[in-house]
């Protein structure tokens, strides 16, 4: 397969502007005539039903929540990224483009980062105008803070609620479109699979989850918005029902993967505290903007925090890259953070832990500052660990966070399957190997306001489609083959619960394809997840029924999914000889142990297409050029 990224010719700075101009347009009153479905109802999902809802398109959106306020992006805390310079510190469009192709170790498609950059400022036009309460100055304007990556302050925020804040502005949107009946939602429904007509996406296959029922929608274009696959390693700062289903099961449709390998840590999360977690707390990357960084200088130092003076303190993120300090970008922190744990520094009972120390921040502008700028985030630790941060340093250390691989999509946000679109976490579009602190929200919006209402319209408006119900041969052959996966799942009646094999699953993944990696491990690795998958369809046990409300039903097939997933994470991370951004090959890194890139043969994105069960996923490449931001070994310090 050859991929063609539609970048369009021209200046990078008018090619969002030429692309626009050159598409088709679908006519006001024909918009009522087409049906699309949206699988996903968080910032992406939520705000490209609501746009497509008001344009005037005929809109199914579907969540497996009970409400689209819900939805994962509701936890991200710290901020959203535009390049407004309201502090005239520097900061420009070009800006924002550069930090983060640099930031994701220049393997993201330049062409899409830098419509981002362009789309961020009037993201926030956008939400102020929704009523979002974005933090402000004494005298009223928007007030930013910085995060890592950058030098600029470019962040707007809302102290530590900004996605619950920007999907609530969202989620308004999405109802007054409800309202209008231009979007019917559809909560509680999970999508089990595409159904793929003459070569297009022309609708999906779901499970009512209260009452089991299985269900056939149709429609003239699919879009996905469905988040990360970040629980493919069980314990993760994801919620426990974000999952992989959506877009695995578009893959096997015949979508290509993209980048799956590409997986990042989250260096500021509480550590884990015992066998018994199910998940993991993330603490803004905001609160490096305060906090500083640091372990004892001697090993096993046990002493209380307040008991070791400041001389035998190593504020090591400072000491190594003195120009960004503590706001290195997240791979860099978190690296560094398993580093000097690994040499016996760590902090905590385990020893898997650093200090985050808010006390010199407190003593420069006051207990009252902190705590407009963070509560909430500080009651929310002081709630889970019983430890007061105003008056003794969080402990954190690294964490799985957020997934740069998805779907491959063009610059349309188009996957391999036309009329299959992909928003968000979900693609694999706009972050390259590592993803900036405060540019998910970014991206989620980017795509939902203001790409995906273009170029779905152009597709629209270019294809004749032919009439389709749930009676088609397609439709039902792919909902017989979702009755058939689920009466399997539940005949097996083996020993081992979905979740027993979920976790083995993610601390196979995390120990051979987590912070650190390499090739002999990534193949051990391999042995093992296929060795545990064989298992789980003998030895699995699914109770209750698939004609009610089942949610260890749920799990099974979202898990199923999991362990093909982990398997192809593993092959491109053994296939991707060089350390890049989150992808860190020990085998491939500089003398004072920075990620070391290949260039020369890795300077491209990593698309895998399934060839069936037990075959082994066929790799085209799509090669990156950079033209604005060449590439470079990247320094922080």
């Amino acid at each position: 397969m050859t991929l063609d990224a539609r970048i369009p010719s021209g200046p990078i700075e008018q090619a969002w502007d030429k692309a626009r101009f050159d598409m088709k347009l679908v006519n006001p009153a024909n918009k009522r005539k087409h049906n699309v479905i949206v699988v996903g109802s968080g910032l992406a999902g939520a705000s490209a039903a609501a746009s497509l809802g008001e344009l005037g398109y005929r809109v199914q959106c579907f969540c497996f929540q009970d409400s689209p306020r819900r939805a994962h992006s509701i936890a991200a805390q710290g901020g959203i990224n535009a390049a407004k310079n309201y502090p005239n510190d520097g900061e420009s469009i070009f800006r924002l483009f550069y930090d983060t192709v640099k930031g994701g170790d220049f393997r993201a498609r330049e062409a899409n980062v830098y419509r981002l950059a362009q789309n961020s400022v009037r993201i926030i036009d956008q939400c102020v105008a929704q009523g979002v309460p974005f933090a402000r100055e004494y005298g009223g304007s928007l007030t930013n803070r910085s995060f890592g990556g950058a030098q600029v302050s470019r962040t707007f925020y809302a102290r530590g609620q900004t996605g619950q804040q920007l999907l609530l502005g969202a989620y308004q949107a999405l109802e007054r479109q409800v309202r209008a009946g231009t979007v019917t939602m559809t909560p509680r429904t999970e999508m089990l699979d595409l159904i793929v007509i003459d070569g297009r996406a022309r609708g999906i296959v779901t499970r009512n989850l209260v009452t089991g029922k299985l269900d056939v929608h149709i429609a003239d274009a699919v879009i996905l918005a469905t988040g990360g696959y970040g629980n493919v390693y069980y314990l993760s700062t994801n919620a426990k029902g974000s999952n992989t289903t959506a877009i695995w099961r578009a893959h096997k449709r015949g979508a290509l993967f993209a980048n799956p390998c590409f997986t990042q840590i989250h260096p500021t999360c509480i550590p884990v505290s015992g066998d018994y977690q199910s998940k993991l707390t993330l603490m803004s990357e905001s609160l490096r903007n305060d906090g500083r960084i640091w372990v004892p200088k001697k090993k096993d130092d046990q002493r209380s925090p307040d008991q070791i003076p400041e001389d035998e303190r190593d504020y090591y993120l400072e000491r190594r890259y003195p120009s960004f300090g503590n706001l290195v970008p997240r791979d860099v922190a978190s690296r560094n953070a398993k580093a000097v744990c690994d040499e016996g520094r760590g902090v905590g009972k385990s020893g898997l832990g650093v200090y985050l120390d808010f006390s010199e921040a407190i003593a420069r502008v006051g207990e009252k500052t902190i705590r407009e700028r963070y509560g909430n985030l500080f009651d929310m630790y002081q709630r889970i660990t019983d430890e007061d941060p105003y008056k003794v340093p969080m402990r954190i250390y690294p964490a799985i966070h957020y997934t740069m691989g998805g779907l491959w999509v063009d610059y349309h946000l188009q996957s391999t399957i036309p009329g299959l679109f992909v928003l968000g976490e979900a693609n694999f579009s706009d972050h390259g190997a590592n993803r900036l602190g405060a540019s998910a929200l970014m991206q989620g919006l980017s795509d939902g306001y203001f790409v995906i209402p273009n170029t779905v319209g152009h597709y629209l408006a270019t294809n004749s489609f032919a009439k389709a119900d749930a009676t088609h041969a397609e439709a039902q052959s792919a909902l017989a083959g979702v009755r058939q996966t689920t009466e399997k799942l539940l005949s097996i009646r083996g020993k081992r619960t979905v979740d027993s094999f979920h976790r083995e699953l993610g601390k196979i993944t995390w120990d051979y394809c987590g912070m650190a990696r390499t090739a002999q491990g990534l193949q051990t690795a391999i042995g093992k997840i296929r060795a545990l998958r064989e298992e789980y369809w003998q030895n699995v046990t699914v109770p209750g029924s698939g004609d009610d409300l089942n949610q260890s039903l749920e799990k099974a097939g979202r898990v199923a999914d999991f362990f093909e997933l982990a398997e192809l994470m593993c092959i491109d991370a053994r296939e991707r000889n060089e350390s890049c951004g989150g992808h860190f090959r020990e085998e491939y890194q500089t003398e004072d142990g920075e990620a070391k890139r290949d260039d020369a043969n890795y300077s491209y994105v990593a698309a895998w297409g399934y060839r069936g069960a037990g075959q082994a996923p066929e790799l085209t490449k799509e090669p990156l050029e950079f033209h604005h931001v060449h590439p470079s070994q990247r320094s922080y310090k």
